[in-house]
């Protein structure tokens, strides 16, 4: 019991003083350049799969 104690002292210790957080501007601008990532992203793979899809469609519809 005294490891799980000194443990979470020790923890504590670690994230109120070693820690760097970072800033609300960092935070937010960070928020944002994941945001933008994930829209480019979701984009990409709709663009793929629009187009694999027509493919198929394309090739299905020559085999009738």
């Amino acid at each position: 019991m005294a490891k799980v104690v000194e443990f979470i002292k020790e923890s504590f210790t670690e994230l109120t003083q070693k820690v760097s957080w970072p800033t609300w501007s960092e935070l937010q601008s960070s928020a944002v350049l994941v945001l933008v990532a994930s829209i480019i992203i979701a984009l990409i793979v709709l663009g793929m799969d629009e187009s694999v899809g027509t493919a198929l469609k394309l090739f299905y519809q020559s085999l009738a």
